[in-house]
C-alpha cells in the first residue's frame, strides 16, 4: 500500500518553544491549508505521481533498478505547486482569510513590522520552506 503525505519538516519556528510542526497543526486545525491544498491539487498530484511510477516502470523494463525513491521529482514539484499556493493567495476568500497580519503587512522578517500587505501564511517564510510532501509504503511497492 502507497500512502501520500502531506506535513512539513519539524524545525525551530522563530523561538525555541515552537516548531514549524506545531504551526502546521495550529494552521490547519484553523484554516485546513494542507486539506485544501489537496482539494485543489488533487488530480494534478495524482497526474505528477502517475508520471514518476511510468517513468521508473520503463527504467526498470530497460533493465536498470528501481531509485531509491521513485517519486522523488513528483514530492519536488509538489512543494513548489505548494509555494505558489500561498504566493498567488489561494486560500483567499475562505473564512479568516486573508488574515488581519497579511492585510496589515506585518511581519516578522523585518525591523519595520507593518508594510504593504502580504500573502497569507507566509509571515517568516518558515512554514511555507518547511512544507514536505512525501509517499510511504514505497519500497513494497517496487521489489528489488
Amino acid at each position: 500500500m502507497i500512502t501520500f503525505h502531506l506535513g512539513v519538516i519539524d524545525i525551530p519556528y522563530g523561538d525555541e518553544n515552537t516548531t514549524t510542526g506545531d504551526v502546521a497543526e495550529n494552521l490547519e486545525e484553523k484554516y485546513q491549508i494542507m486539506q485544501t491544498f489537496f482539494d485543489r491539487y488533487g488530480n494534478d498530484i495524482a497526474d505528477l505521481m502517475s508520471k514518476d511510477l511510468a517513468a521508473n516502470l520503463e527504467n526498470m523494463l530497460a533493465g536498470a533498478p528501481p531509485g531509491n525513491d521513485p517519486f522523488a521529482e513528483s514530492m519536488s514539484r509538489i512543494h513548489d505547486l505548494f509555494v505558489g499556493f500561498l504566493d498567488n493567495c489561494e486560500m483567499n476568500g475562505l473564512p479568516g482569510v486573508p488574515t488581519l497580519r497579511a492585510m496589515k503587512g506585518i511581519s516578522k522578517r523585518f525591523k519595520k513590522r507593518n508594510g504593504p500587505p502580504r500573502p497569507s501564511f507566509i509571515d517568516t517564510g518558515t512554514y511555507q520552506a518547511a512544507m514536505r510532501a512525501w509517499v510511504s509504503g514505497v519500497l513494497n511497492a517496487f521489489p528489488k
